[in-house]
């Protein structure tokens, strides 16, 4: 098998960091009183926070055994965990700001949010970082590694149909040719149409148009 361009997990949080620039831009330029408007941002929030909490519990209950089999030490996990521990109270915070701008609608409930939002953004790209540095190129020399594979199947096992939909077609909202291509390296194409396309729906229909 060829080494893919790009990790699954990298995928995955390139997907992350352009959802926090895209809340970023959108609370900035919220108007006070647009209800439709922050209703679609809590909808989508509502998604990011499902994905991101899903992916760090996920690497926390399997991904770390894959990494540590490939020789990432136990220290090093110990740091992902507490960045995780850092970004996950951060995430509570800003889903308490997000809830009050959607029952709220005002300027300064944005504003809150902004705040709460740049926080989070900077707890969780600082987390990615890191966790890539070291990440990364263990993925790149060891994808062909049985606990590197069994790994991903039992990422696959984890989601129900409609989760696994909505994600999908999450990770490709918005993404560029060479993340697509990374989607595309690690999960063979029909998989990606017919999970994201049919099962992906509720993503498309409820989120997608928030950030067109």
């Amino acid at each position: 098998m060829a080494t893919p361009t790009m990790s699954m997990n990298k995928v995955i949080h390139n997907a992350v960091r352009r959802d926090l620039r895209r809340f970023r831009s959108a609370l900035a330029g919220f108007q006070d009183g647009d209800r439709a408007r922050a209703a679609g941002l809590h909808r989508a929030w509502v998604n990011f926070d499902a994905q991101l909490t899903d992916h760090h519990e996920g690497e926390h209950e399997i991904a770390w055994t894959g990494l540590k089999a490939i020789g990432i030490d136990q220290a090093t996990i110990d740091g992902f965990d507490h960045e995780h521990e850092l970004m996950a109270a951060d995430l509570a915070t800003t889903r308490a700001a997000m809830k009050a701008l959607e029952a709220s609608a005002s300027r300064s409930d944005a504003d809150a949010a902004a705040v709460a939002m740049e926080r989070l953004e900077a707890t969780t790209v600082t987390h990615l970082d890191n966790e890539e540095a070291t990440s990364e190129p263990a993925y790149r020399e060891h994808h062909d590694h049985p606990a590197i594979k069994e790994m991903g199947k039992k990422f696959s096992r984890r989601s129900s149909i409609g989760h696994a939909g909505a994600f999908m077609a999450w990770l490709q909202d918005g993404a560029s040719p060479e993340e697509k291509a990374g989607l595309r390296d690690n999960v063979p194409g029909p998989v990606v149409a017919i999970i994201g396309g049919v099962f992906g729906r509720s993503y498309r229909k409820d989120v997608a148009p928030v950030w067109s």
